[in-house]
């Protein structure tokens, strides 16, 4: 399995949301999926100044997620997102691997809650800290 990290496109942003609207997903991250308008507009909200990165996930030429990271008050936080279909193949903590590579900024906290296994298992993993 190879995954890599690219700039998010336009095209990537349907499959975004496909993936944040399963309710297993959502159940799982802690985290309501949005309606297609509230979630492309929380997406076109992202600001362009650097604060803000965010990456598509790949494995093979498959778009199978995304990871971001943002400023919150003190603290700079790490989210990510991974289709249901790619769960249990080790993508998540690969990915968070390749975008500490990328995200230079530190430290980093986790997003994720921590006491759901998987998401707290990927945290620990790449050493974020827990949110």
């Amino acid at each position: 399995m190879q995954v890599r990290l690219r700039d998010v496109v336009e095209a990537d942003l349907p499959i975004f949301f496909a993936q944040q609207d399963d309710p297993a997903a959502a159940d799982m991250a802690s985290f309501p999926a949005r309606d297609r308008q509230s979630f492309m507009a929380h997406w076109e909200r992202m600001p362009s100044d650097g604060s803000v990165l965010r990456r598509t996930i790949l494995s093979g030429e498959d778009v199978v997620g995304n990871v971001v990271s943002w400023p919150d008050g003190d603290q700079r936080l790490v989210g990510y997102w991974i289709g249901r279909e790619h769960w249990g193949k080790g993508i998540a903590t690969a990915a968070l691997a390749a975008f500490l590579q990328v995200e230079e900024r530190r430290p980093l906290h986790s997003a994720g809650r921590q006491t759901q296994p998987r998401i707290g298992a990927c945290a620990r993993e790449v050493r974020l800290r827990p949110h």
